[in-house]
Order: structure tokens, then sequence, then C-alpha cells
């Protein structure tokens, strides 16, 4: 059985972060290992208060697992703190296995989920990563880009690191869909599925890269680690729970290996 790392927060919810990362590679029939960056005080409302767990310990997980297991992919997601940054690279640079990073640091609802002084060192993760998958407001903080802009595109393209910028809602004659863009380089690849109206969206983003990470792990190229994983989004998406009373979470039993087949 493949085994594969989280590096990420905790939500007490369970529909985001470490929970959400290893609901979904058990979905993938991977075996999941977690390092705790922060606790989080959260819930389908919003996130309330934020416990940082210090460096030192976010190493000494990171380096127990690798000790011990065959890790052969990675997902990173809230490091938070400039400080997790720096130990969390000391780790990864050595590393010769994918590694997805998520930069968890806007939110959907526009909320800062890092600390004011840690962007410039989370740039400096970017090359040890395989695919690096920020959302548009992320894209737009970090590159400068905006959905179909061509002359925002500059700083993107520059990215050695393959860049997914996850859900753009576009409305074609057909009805709305929902589509990310892989840029490589000068190159772009298009991945798109319908557009489902739900308001369960909580952990969609931690989600669909810990997909991307367990499918990478069990061998698929990059394209297809993306093309099924916005499968799973889907499918879970609309067979959500609907529970909690704000943005609820989606169904991480919703096929996962069986739909990438």
């Amino acid at each position: 059985m493949k085994v594969v790392m989280s590096i990420a927060g905790s939500d007490c919810s369970g529909g985001a972060g470490i929970q959400a990362d290893l609901k979904t590679f058990e979905a993938f029939g991977v075996f999941g290992t977690s390092v705790i960056t922060v606790l989080t005080a959260q819930n389908t409302r919003g996130v309330s208060d934020i416990f940082e767990v210090s460096p030192a310990f976010v190493k000494a997980q990171i380096n127990a697992v690798l000790e011990d297991f065959e890790v052969s992919a990675i997902k990173i997601g809230m490091l938070y703190s400039k400080e997790i940054m720096t130990a969390v690279r000391e780790v990864i640079c050595e590393l010769k296995i994918p590694i997805v990073f998520d930069p968890v640091f806007i939110s959907k609802a526009g909320s800062s989920l890092l600390q004011a002084d840690a962007v410039e060192e989370m740039k400096r993760l970017f090359e040890y990563a395989t695919v690096i998958t920020p959302n548009i407001y992320e894209t737009h903080a970090l590159f400068g880009y905006k959905f179909g802009d061509s002359l925002s595109l500059e700083a993107i393209q520059k990215q050695k690191t393959p860049v997914l910028v996850k859900h753009h809602v576009l409305e074609l004659p057909t009805g709305k869909m929902s589509i990310d863009q892989l840029f490589f380089g000068h190159q772009k690849r298009i991945f798109q599925t319908q557009y489902i109206e739900t308001t369960n969206l909580h952990g969609t983003g931690c989600s669909y890269s810990s997909a991307i990470a367990a499918n990478l792990a069990l061998g698929h190229t990059l394209e297809e680690s993306i093309q099924c994983a916005k499968n799973f989004i889907n499918a879970a998406l609309v067979s959500a729970p609907n529970i909690g009373h704000g943005a609820g979470p989606i169904n991480h039993k919703a096929g996962g290996a069986e739909i990438c087949k």
C-alpha cells in the first residue's frame, strides 16, 4: 500500500485540513499520515481561533513519519507562519517524491490564513513542489493573474513549477462549468466539470490537492491525477451530506478510486 503524508492544519469540524486529507487518502486506497502545523477552532461558518504548533515539533512529526515509512507523495496545506515554512523546507528540500503544495492563505470568503510576513517565505517552497494549487484569490495575490486576462500571465508563466489555478465558474450555452487551468511555462491545460450549485464547499481545496497527491503516489501522471481529483470533487459535491449551518462539507465517500478507473 502506498503511503502519503499531509502537512497541514487541523479542522475540528472534520471537513477541511488534515481531517479532509485523511478521508481523501482513504477514498483512493492509500495510507494517510499527518503532520499538524496549526490547530484551528472552526466550523462550517468560519475560523474563530488558531493555535500554532512549534516549528521544531512540526519538523519532528515529519521526520518521525519519514524514518518509519516509505512515503510516496506529500500534500502541503496550511503552514501559517514563516518559521513553520522554514522547518518544512529544511526537510522537503532533500526529498525526491511528488509534492502537491496548496498555498492555503486566503479562504474562499477572502479571509487571511497566514501571518503577514510569511508570503515571501512561502514562495521559497515552490521550487520543491510538483504542482502548486492556489485558488483564484491566492493566484492573484501571488502572481497578479486574473482569469482571462492574458496581460497578467507573465509572472505565472515564469514559474518553473506548474501552477493549477482552481475554480473559475464559466457560463457557457450548455450551462455553467467549473474551470481549472494548469499553467506550465507558456503552455496551458484546461480541466472542467459541470458546475454544481451548492453551498457545501467546505474543504474542497484541501480535498482536491490531497486527491492529486494520492493519485501521484499511485503512479498516475500529473494531468491524470488532476482530472481524477476534479472528478472526485464533483461527485463529492453532488452527494454532500448537507450538515452544518454554513458552508457544509463534501462527501469523501463519493467513489474515489472507482471514479478514476
